[in-house]
Parts: C-alpha cells; structure tokens; sequence
C-alpha cells in the first residue's frame, strides 16, 4: 500500500496518443486525449415487474453481445467494458475523423437498438430504452490490480469518462431529452454535416439528437 501511494508524479507521463497496453508497469500511467462512448438501458429496474429472471438473462446478454460487436467494430478501439447493464468503449482519437467514426458507431448502436427492439417484440418481450452519450477530453490510463497474482486490469480515469456516462444517465429524464447526447467538445471536432443531426439541449447543457444509420434503419424497415 505505502509503495504505491509513495509513487512520483513523475511517472505519469503526457503522450498525444493512448498507448499500448504493454507500455503500463503497476507504478506508471499516461494521460492522453481520447474520446469515451457509453450505452446503458434507461430505467433497467422496471424490468424485472415484467419479466422472469431467465428472460432478463437473455435479454442483457443479447443486448451486451450486440453493442459489444459494434463498439469494437472501429479500428480505434482501446477498450471495451461493462458495468452492470452499461456497455462502455475508449477509443484513440488523434484526428477530428476518428471523432467522426466514433459518432458512426454511436449512430449504428442506435439502428442496431431498433433491431434489438423489434427481436424482442417478436419474442413477445418489453422494448427497451437507452440512453448513449459521447464526450473527448484527456484521460489517466493505469494498471490496476494486485501485481504477481495475475488479476489486473487498465482503467481509464477522468473527465472524458465521467462525461460520457452521466450524458448517457441523462437520456429520457424529460420529453426533450433525446437518445444520443454529446459534450460540447465533441460535437464541436465533429464535421459539418454530423453538426447539423444535433441540437443544444439547455437543460444537459450539452447537444443531442435521435441519431441513426439510414441503412440499417431502411433494412430493418424492409425485414420486419
């Protein structure tokens, strides 16, 4: 204990880019700029009032399953995690295209809750809500854990991460509240045009919007 919290400041070092897992000791860490993305299901504890415990698994795991495969679907993917029934991903953005491709992802996780939704109404299942929220800013990226025991972990600390998940834990408290929510930084390393599919939300202090992939709505239109 006394040998970590005795650790210098000298060892957390500035870099332009998240690093490699493999250059993370347990007495170093690197602050970089990145950019956060997180998914939860909004208002989860009703559900088990409508269904049984084995139906709730399922659904969490194909939910899980789903925006798993399409968080790490973009090459710059670092990280993708769970808490509870939140699926979270930190992805290096260096460039304002990458903070494009990370809003990509965001609007095919949208579509692709639509098609989640219309699965579970098929099924005869509740449809669920989500909330997905997006931020950029710098983060301390450590390794974290009992060193020698083989049980460890990096975490992702900062204002870019806490961002992210309160802009998603803020989706649907109010009608004007939309499904995707983004900090003021993103939106602004955003191009012109995914600009224009946002509008400033007064209360969030942030901007939001329904944001989709036109293609994957236009097939689930056609298949269902």
């Amino acid at each position: 204990m006394r040998e970590i919290l005795n650790q210098a400041d000298v060892d957390y070092q500035e870099r332009d880019t998240l690093p490699s897992r493999d250059a993370l000791t347990f007495s170093n860490g690197f602050y970089a700029y990145c950019s956060a993305l997180f998914i939860d299901i909004r208002d989860s504890s009703k559900l088990p009032d409508k269904h049984t415990r084995p139906v709730l698994a399922r659904m969490y795991r194909a939910f899980v399953s789903e925006m798993v495969a399409v968080f790490a679907s973009f090459s710059r993917c670092r990280e993708v995690n769970l808490v509870g029934d939140c699926v979270w991903a930190v992805y290096n953005t260096p460039s304002t295209d990458d903070i494009d491709e990370v809003f990509t992802v965001a609007a095919l996780a949208s579509s692709m809750i639509n098609v989640f939704n219309k699965e579970l109404t098929n099924k005869g299942f509740t449809n669920i809500s989500v909330g997905i929220g997006m931020s950029y800013g710098r983060a301390l990226m450590v390794k974290a854990g009992y060193e020698g025991s083989g049980m460890n972990d990096v975490v992702y600390m900062g204002d870019v991460v806490n961002e992210a998940a309160k802009l998603a834990a803020n989706v649907s408290k109010t009608h004007n509240d939309k499904r995707l929510m983004v900090s003021d930084v993103f939106r602004g390393n955003l191009n012109d045009q995914n600009k224009t599919l946002l509008t400033w939300n007064s209360t969030r202090r942030c901007w939001n919007g329904y944001v989709v992939r036109m293609d994957v709505d236009e097939w689930t239109t056609e298949n269902y």
